[in-house]
């Protein structure tokens, strides 16, 4: 009902003109209130009709977005955008003007408030953490308490907070009417800080401790790679290299092999490639984080006195299904992340060789790298034939997290491995054929348990059980002596680590802890004709007391760690004390001094009794020092360098000097006049890191430089010093890498001076029916150069599954490295020249799905 009330004045008298106009006015109130009454609602599809025709513009839109909607038209007096305004209000939809004149129509994305309280494990609210969305955010009040805003859409939230590892979690977490308490995990107080982010390529990380991280969980690009090999991507920092190009020799600042500590979860490993070395053994779909640490280990870290490389799988329990399954030109790969309830998840990954249903170009090339010089070789014997052959290599990874309690969580591993080589050896003997199986097994198996307890919020101690075992086997057909020969080196070892941690205040945090450490290694000889036997079993057991002091400034210009470990020998009743240190200071706003050295010794080696053994393919066998012929290998390590870091440049130089005492001839592969000869030497190292890297916001290019004088000493020599086998003096790196969203492309090249080399005597090249050798590596190979190319590409297939293509080629120009050779006496009596070559051009194409 609407009242019309007119007030007169005091006057009776009126004049009856005015009293019409009054009433006319009147009755055409009425009318119009009455009118827009009666005016019906209209469906949206026949409004934006009319005003198409009104107005010189079009609407595009999905049909179920404006279905069964109905709202009063527009009035016909209001512009064109306010009448888009109209509609937005009565539809709830969004209108939008494009080019063209055209007008866009979609639905408004419905939102949802949650809230929850974060609290410390014993209750305590912790304020101003933040609480991140896709596209809003929210920070913690006094009582720890939130609310955000999100997209009905919106999977999952993020919190973070100093002092505590970063939560995320499903809005399905928030469905209860009731707010949701939330207790983020503390961090482990280890003081580390990333001071150099994005080095080379997105997710190579520089920390304060003078190590590298890995991050695979955002990584980029590099060239020759399409998936997140470990061992592949620290060869592409200063003073790593392979000088055979595989991932069975990596050389950390002129060491070997055997002189790396390998760390998979805790668990020491001593074997890291399938196929005889090309490829990791380390599965990347399980592989989130890895470190490398070149000096100035952590002293709770023994062995690996030439460097620390430390792989670990995803640590969180993830709330979510995923899974993927990939293939490439060498191998399938299968993963699943499996929620176990709200506390666990089960992490299970698998790979498997494809060579028995598909042989590719790829496998071609690699198998034709590890059969060079080896009994594969068909030019090694003409009188015998190889036929029948299969190879075949396959990894397992299982992974269990479970957070039993606010404060206690445990992970176990287990990890298995394979490479297997079966062929047939045939032959004519007096006019019989004689046909007789050869094989090579390589394996390992490897399992942990680890407990964590956050007791509150300044002490977190850990306790870690492992066992890991590996096996090299091989039986050898000599069809010509009718002979067979088996050999098998075994390495089983057992660990147990307790780790503490305390935060003295906000500067200082302490870490101690205890390890023990049983290794036992067999080495086996045995040939059938005549009946040879030699088997020999080492076992050294070892106890070690770790302590470790980190200091930071509350500026964190300044971060300091002292540590100091304690081990004792059983075996022969030695104890060793060795100091680590770790400096790292900035100065100004853009550039950081770091300083760090240590001593290290390890009881384990790689020795070559003979260039053919275990068929040529897999030469070295690990032993256990004897304290005589055989001694522990001892170092000291010092380095210093600068790293400036301003508008995406990083320049970093690092100069270090490195002393091995206690390494045998025998694991250094000689080839020439001392390959027979047993004695004990040392090593020394000094080098120079240099590396510019410029950084664009979808573009990073790189350059770095190594330089290392790395000589040999060994007392009992004629030349009682000469290089290294491994010594290249000069390296150099090239590469660059462009993003953009899901496309990645990097191209890089490789060149050094070459490896040493000992040559004959070019004037009396045989003497005494022996060859006569000059001075002991006084010659060079030829320059190494490589070029490597890669590209990949991310994309959706559907919202819920991804997809993941790429292709490679490592060395595009097809070079031929010669990475190893060695002379022998033909049947003339002359010097022939045996040469090893790298990888020639080698594509490679992988394709993920993931869901």
């Amino acid at each position: 009902m609407i009242r019309l009330i007119i007030l007169h004045s005091k006057k009776v008298k009126s004049n009856v003109k005015n009293t019409s106009y009054i009433g006319v006015l009147f009755f055409a109130f009425c009318v119009n209130i009455y009118g827009q009454n009666e005016i019906k609602k209209q469906p949206l599809a026949a409004i934006i009709y009319d005003l198409e025709y009104r107005y010189p513009f079009q609407f595009t839109y999905a049909n179920d977005v404006i279905e069964n909607i109905v709202v009063i038209s527009p009035h016909s007096d209001l512009t064109f955008e306010e009448a888009l305004s109209y509609l937005e209000k009565e539809t709830h939809l969004i209108f939008t003007i494009l080019a063209n004149n055209f007008v866009s129509i979609n639905k408004r994305n419905k939102s949802l408030v949650i809230c929850g309280e974060i609290k410390t494990s014993i209750g305590t609210p912790i304020q101003s953490a933040t609480i991140q969305s896709e596209n809003v955010s929210a920070i913690s009040n006094e009582q720890g308490y939130f609310e955000l805003e999100i997209k009905e859409d919106q999977k999952n939230i993020t919190i973070d907070h100093l002092g505590y590892q970063t939560l995320t979690l499903s809005i399905t977490s928030f469905q209860n009417e009731s707010c949701l308490t939330i207790y983020p995990e503390p961090k482990t107080i280890d003081l580390q800080e990333i001071i150099l982010k994005n080095y080379i390529t997105k997710g190579i990380s520089k920390t304060n401790v003078g190590g590298f991280k890995i991050d695979y969980s955002n990584f980029g690009i590099l060239p020759g790679l399409i998936e997140t090999d470990v061992l592949q991507t620290i060869q592409a920092l200063p003073g790593v290299q392979s000088a055979d190009e595989t991932v069975s020799n990596i050389n950390i600042r002129g060491g070997t092999h055997d002189q790396n500590l390998i760390m998979w979860d805790g668990i020491k490993m001593y074997q890291s490639g399938h196929f005889f070395g090309l490829i990791s053994v380390f599965n990347p779909n399980i592989t989130s984080k890895a470190t490398l640490i070149k000096n100035g280990t952590h002293s709770e870290h023994t062995d690996g006195v030439s460097g620390t490389i430390i792989m670990n799988s995803d640590a969180e329990v993830n709330s979510d299904f995923s899974a993927s399954i990939g293939v490439n030109m060498i191998n399938v790969d299968a993963f699943a992340d499996i929620p176990i309830g709200k506390k666990s998840s089960l992490q299970l990954s698998t790979r498997k060789s494809i060579n028995e249903f598909l042989k590719t170009p790829t496998y071609s090339s690699y198998f034709d790298r590890i059969s060079q010089d080896s009994e594969l070789d068909s030019n090694n014997e003409e009188e015998v034939s190889n036929s029948d052959i299969e190879f075949d290599f396959y990894d397992t990874n299982v992974r269990w997290n479970y957070k039993f309690s606010d404060r206690d969580k445990v992970r176990a591993n287990f990890l298995l491995i394979n490479n297997d080589l079966v062929f047939t050896e045939n032959t004519t003997i007096n006019s019989e054929p004689v046909s007789r199986q050869s094989n090579i097994i390589q394996s390992s198996i490897a399992g942990g348990i680890w407990y964590e307890r956050n007791w509150n919020k300044n002490f977190i101690s850990s306790l870690q059980l492992y066992e890991t075992d590996y096996r090299l086997k091989s039986t050898n057909a000599n069809l010509q002596q009718g002979q067979r020969f088996l050999q098998e080196n075994k390495v089983s070892e057992t660990g147990v680590k307790l780790n503490t941690s305390y935060k003295l205040n906000r500067n200082v945090v302490l870490q101690n802890g205890y390890q023990f450490i049983e290794t036992g290694i067999t080495n086996l000889n045995d040939v059938d004709v005549p009946i040879f036997i030699e088997e020999q079993v080492r076992v050294i057991r070892t106890h070690g007391i770790f302590s470790q002091a980190n200091y930071k400034t509350k500026n964190k210009r300044l971060f300091l760690s002292l540590g100091v470990r304690y081990t004792y020998n059983e075996k022969f009743n030695t104890h060793f004390v060795e100091p680590r240190v770790r400096y790292n200071q900035r100065i100004g706003k853009y550039i950081n001094l770091e300083v760090q050295g240590e001593f290290k010794h390890q009881n384990t080696s790689q020795v070559i009794n003979f260039q053919n053994d275990f068929l040529g393919i897999e030469k070295r066998r690990w032993i256990l020092a004897n304290d005589v012929d055989i001694p522990v290998i001892k170092s000291k390590q010092i380095s210093s360098g600068l790293q400036y870091n301003r508008k995406g440049w990083l320049i970093t130089v690092e100069g270090y000097y490195k002393m091995i005492n206690g390494i045998t001839a025998r694991s250094q592969g000689f080839q020439n006049q001392y390959e027979f000869v047993r004695s004990i030497g040392d090593f020394t190292v000094s080098g120079l890191e240099f590396l510019v890297n410029k950084r664009f916001v979808n573009i990073s290019t790189w350059l770095s430089y190594s330089y290392a004088n790395n000589e040999y000493a060994f007392e009992t020599f004629k030349e009682r010093e000469f290089p290294n086998n491994i010594d290249i003096k000069h390296s150099i790196t090239w590469g660059g890498a462009y993003s953009f969203r899901g496309f990645k492309i990097s191209a890089g090249l490789n060149w050094n001076s070459g490896l040493p080399t000992t040559r004959p005597v070019m004037s009396e090249s045989v003497v005494e029916e022996e060859i006569n050798y000059d001075r002991a590596n006084s010659d060079r190979l030829q320059e190494y150069f490589r070029l490597d190319f890669s590209a990949v590409y991310d994309f959706n297939l559907t919202k819920r599954i991804k997809a993941h293509t790429g292709v490679s080629v490592w060395n595009v120009t097809n070079n031929k490295n010669t990475i190893t050779n060695y002379y022998s006496l033909n049947e003339e009596k002359i010097p022939q020249e045996t040469r090893k070559t790298t990888l020639g051009v080698t594509p490679n194409v992988v394709f993920r799905v993931s869901f």
